[in-house]
């Protein structure tokens, strides 16, 4: 990978230093990249608070370090994207606070490829996840699907898309850490079939700013966003209202009425936001048309009992039993076909719910 003088210089301000974002972009307006790097003890007195300590004021130095950083990458797999960069994404130079440098791992064409964003709380009802994954996974073959590493819809999403290997994780930390540790295994797969992005450094590690500096980079990416779930006071909830703000469209999943796992969802649906059930909502608002698939087939019992869940949502095995006047074995069979066949999932104590 190669840098020209300007994007050298750029990782230099923002691997090397000890600026805050603020004073950076005090610098850069200012003064060229180039400038700053080769005459840093001249012009960062001038606009950095209490410089000493915040740069090398050895001009060799400072080369060093900017080759050490370029060496790093390449060391690590990786690559950095910089705001003079070509394919640094357009939809983020017009976000608030715009990131400087982005630290990528995998598909770096992904950043030129149209992109939508599905998050969802770490805590997700099973009816969710498996719509959040066919939702994803429909989507990735028309967008790079950006989201999160974490538990619940974040997950789901990766699992939908990950296949496609169209799919951007942006990371709260560096390239090099992982967050959460138990997701090891899934940042692997995605940097080796899709794009793991981040504008932490390599060696940062997840604070708690992190997540909302994080939240605003999955909105500000891409055209949409679709939240599978939140609470009333989800930090999901912080990517919805950062899309708002940039401008983006916003989805939500509809959940039945006093399920804590939805009230956030519903109350997007009430302020405005899309409802959506499947990927044709999302598609039909680009103006895309859904790809035709073969149409699952079904039993008379089988299409009774999917429309029995359809009607009541989330239902006790023995409740459908009684609604559908069958015996609770024979119910428990065909809910297993439909889960076969993707259209019934099991929501924990013997209930179930229509995907």
């Amino acid at each position: 990978m190669t840098y020209n003088a300007d994007e050298r210089a750029y990782l230099w301000l923002c691997a090397c230093t000890k600026t805050d974002y603020r004073e950076r972009v005090a610098l850069l307006r200012a003064h060229s990249p180039l400038d700053l790097l080769e005459r840093a003890e001249e012009l960062f007195p001038a606009l950095v608070h209490e410089p000493q300590g915040k740069f090398s004021p050895s001009r060799a130095e400072r080369e060093r370090e900017a080759d050490g950083a370029i060496g790093l990458l390449a060391e690590k797999d990786a690559f950095a994207v910089t705001l003079l960069s070509s394919d640094y994404p357009e939809a983020l130079k017009h976000i608030s606070l715009p990131p400087l440098v982005l630290y990528g791992a995998g598909r770096r064409e992904l950043l030129q490829m149209r992109k939508f964003c599905v998050v969802g709380s770490r805590i997700i009802p099973p009816w969710a996840a498996k719509t959040g994954r066919a939702i994803s996974e429909e989507l990735s073959s028309r967008f790079a699907v950006v989201t999160g590493l974490a538990e619940g819809g974040d997950l789901a999403a990766v699992e939908g898309a990950v296949k496609s290997g169209n799919l951007i994780c942006v990371l709260p930390c560096g390239l090099d850490e992982c967050y959460p540790a138990a997701h090891a295994a899934w940042k692997e797969t995605v940097r080796k079939s899709g794009l793991l992005l981040t504008e932490c450094s390599f060696g940062q590690t997840a604070m708690k700013f992190s997540f909302h500096a994080r939240n605003r980079l999955l909105a500000g990416l891409s055209e949409g966003v679709l939240v599978l779930s939140a609470a009333k006071r989800s930090g999901t909830l912080i990517t919805a209202n950062y899309a708002l703000d940039a401008g983006r469209d916003v989805f939500a999943l509809p959940h039945n009425v006093g399920a804590a796992q939805g009230e956030g969802c519903n109350e997007l649906i009430k302020q405005g936001a899309y409802l959506a059930t499947d990927a044709g909502d999302i598609l039909s608002v680009y103006g895309m048309e859904r790809r035709e698939s073969g149409q699952t087939e079904l039993s008379p019992d089988e299409a009774k009992t999917l429309r029995i869940l359809r009607d009541l949502g989330e239902v006790h095995l023995a409740e459908l039993a009684a609604r559908a006047d069958m015996k609770i074995y024979e119910v428990s069979a065909l809910l297993s076909a439909l889960e076969l066949k993707g259209l019934a999932v099991k929501s924990g104590g013997n209930k179930y719910s229509a995907v």
